[in-house]
């Protein structure tokens, strides 16, 4: 079985798992989400893969992160996650790409991302549930930070946060490759 497929599984079996965890119909979790019943209905049949922005949609509706979507099972108190287990969520054919390192679910969603914006990509994202913050530090080349339609450029060695409840989004707009690491933290679900 490929990653892909094997993501599409595990994206079908932990919606599903989830959805019934938090007693959501596939209307109640579409009308929280903003994801058609349709998508929902054919994500939990693993007869799609969805965006990253439909899966973050799906996560943020449920308050869980996008690691407990891919999946629910807890390991020990320590948990290592080796490079080839990290999973590539985006990239494009110009070399672009994010990838979710590692999450827990304490106190509420907590996600670390790798990100790699190539010269003239970019990634927009909707806004997140009320209380989540964004943490990035860049380590190569300049981002263009976009928050609520407010552009801040971000150099190589400085970090930023944001609150992200509002359209936000990351562009390269110069000649070198953008690195970062990312940090999302999503308060529980209340």
């Amino acid at each position: 079985m490929s990653d892909l497929d094997q993501l599409t599984q595990s994206l079908a079996r932990n919606l599903k798992h989830w959805r019934g965890q938090r007693s959501l119909t596939l209307d109640g979790l579409a009308s929280r989400s903003g994801v058609s019943r349709g998508m929902i209905i054919q994500i939990e049949q693993a007869r799609t893969n969805p965006s990253v922005g439909t899966t973050v949609k799906l996560a943020d509706a449920l308050g869980i992160s996008i690691t407990t979507l891919l999946d629910y099972a807890q390991g020990p108190q320590v948990r290592l996650v080796p490079p080839d287990a990290a999973v590539r969520m985006w990239s494009t054919s110009t070399g672009s790409s994010t990838t979710l390192l590692i999450g827990t679910e304490s106190p509420g969603p907590l996600e670390m991302w790798s990100w790699r914006l190539m010269p003239g990509d970019h990634s927009e994202s909707d806004a997140h549930p009320e209380g989540t913050v964004e943490l990035l530090h860049v380590t190569a080349g300049e981002l263009t930070l976009v928050v609520d339609g407010e552009s801040h450029p971000v150099a190589a060695g400085t970090s930023a946060s944001f609150d992200a409840q509002v359209p936000h989004g990351y562009r390269n707009e110069g000649d070198e490759t953008v690195e970062m690491t990312m940090v999302v933290c999503v308060p529980p679900l209340r």
